[in-house]
C-alpha cells in the first residue's frame, strides 16, 4: 500500500520518521554494537544491486537475493547482530548445561556457546535451516507482495511482519535491491521471490489459481474492514509515496482500502502492510486459546 492516504496526497521521505521515533525511544547502543554497525555489518549493509532480469526468479529458499560477503550463515558466535542486541537486558539463553540435547535440528556452536538471536524460545539452540523447515510445514495461505521502483525502505520492515504472521511466501516486484536491515535478519527464514514487474507476478499467481488483492486507499476501492479476504491470495502493496502502479491496479481482483479516522492523511505502507496481513489472520489463522487462569 502506498501508505493508506487520498489520491495525491504527499508523502513524506519513507523511514526518517521512523528513525526518528527509534532514536528518541531507545537508549544509545553499546560500544560493541555500535562498532558493528560502524563496520558494515553484513546483515545490515545493503546487498549490492543485481542486473534485473526478465521473467520469474528461481526461488532458492528464503532470503533470495545473495547475502554480501561477511560472517558465515551458520549461527553462532558469529551469529549477525539481533534486533534486540545492544540496546537493554541481554536476550536468549546462555550455553545449554550438559548433557546436550541430541538431534539434527541443534546446532553444536550455539549449544557451547548460547543463543542470543531474536527467534522465538521455541527454536532456541537449533540450526537456522532446521527452523526454516519447521515453519515450512505450518506456513499461512496467504503471500505478500511488495512493487520496489525506487528502493522503498519499508520493505524490509514488510519482509519482518510477513515473518511473524507466517506467510508463504514474499514477493519484491521490480528492483531486486531492498532494505534488509529493516527485516532485522527475519528474511534469513522467509521463502523471498523477486519478480521483474508487476505483470510477471500476475502471471505467476494467475498459474497458481491466487487472486491478487491490491491494497490501497483509491477511488472504488472496497473497505478491508468489510471485506473477506480469500484464504489463499496475494496481498500486493504499493511502494511508499505512489502507491499501487496503474498496472498493479489492473490486475488486481480487488483493491482494499484501510479505514482512517484522525487528523494524519497518510498512514505507514510498512504500518499498512502489517493491518492487512492481521485482517488475514484474523479471518483464517488458528488462535491458540488462552492458558487456563
Amino acid at each position: 500500500m502506498s501508505s493508506a492516504r487520498p489520491p495525491g496526497e504527499a508523502v513524506e521521505v519513507a523511514g526518517e520518521a521512523a528513525a526518528g521515533h527509534t532514536a528518541a525511544r531507545r537508549p544509545a547502543p553499546s560500544a560493541d554494537f555500535a562498532g558493528r554497525l560502524a563496520a558494515g555489518h553484513a546483515d545490515f549493509a545493503e546487498p549490492s544491486e543485481a542486473p534485473e532480469t526478465s521473467g520469474l526468479a528461481e526461488r532458492s529458499g528464503p532470503s533470495e537475493t545473495p547475502e554480501p560477503s561477511g560472517p558465515a550463515e551458520l549461527s553462532g558466535p558469529s551469529e549477525p547482530a539481533q534486533y534486540d542486541e545492544g540496546f537493554g537486558p541481554e536476550i536468549g539463553v546462555g550455553p545449554h548445561p550438559a548433557p546436550w540435547p541430541t538431534g539434527d535440528r541443534y546446532d553444536p556452536e550455539l549449544l557451547a556457546a548460547g543463543d542470543r538471536r531474536n527467534v522465538a524460545d521455541q527454536y532456541r539452540y537449533w540450526r537456522r535451516e532446521a527452523i526454516v523447515a519447521d515453519l515450512d510445514t505450518r506456513r499461512h495461505d496467504f503471500h505478500v507482495a511488495v512493487e520496489n521502483w525506487g528502493h522503498d525502505f519499508n520493505i524490509g520492515s514488510v519482509v519482518r511482519t510477513a515473518n511473524a504472521f507466517l506467510a508463504r511466501e514474499v514477493h519484491i516486484v521490480g528492483r531486486r535491491r531492498w532494505n534488509r536491515r529493516g527485516a532485522m535478519v527475519t528474511d534469513r527464514y522467509q521463502h523471498v521471490r523477486h519478480h521483474a514487474d508487476t505483470s510477471v507476478l500476475t502471471a505467476w499467481a494467475a498459474a497458481e489459481g491466487l487472486p491478487v488483492i491490491g491494497i490501497d486507499n483509491l477511488p472504488g476501492a472496497v473497505p478491508l474492514e468489510r471485506t473477506a479476504l480469500p484464504r489463499r491470495c496475494v496481498l500486493l502493496f504499493g511502494q511508499e509515496g505512489p502507491g499501487l502502479t496503474q498496472e498493479a491496479r489492473d490486475h488486481a481482483a480487488m483493491v482494499c482500502s484501510i479505514a482512517q479516522f484522525g487528523s494524519t492523511r497518510s498512514i505507514n505502507a510498512g504500518a499498512a502492510a502489517a493491518i492487512a496481513m492481521h485482517a488475514w489472520v484474523q479471518r483464517h489463522a488458528q488462535i491458540p486459546a488462552p492458558p487456563a487462569p
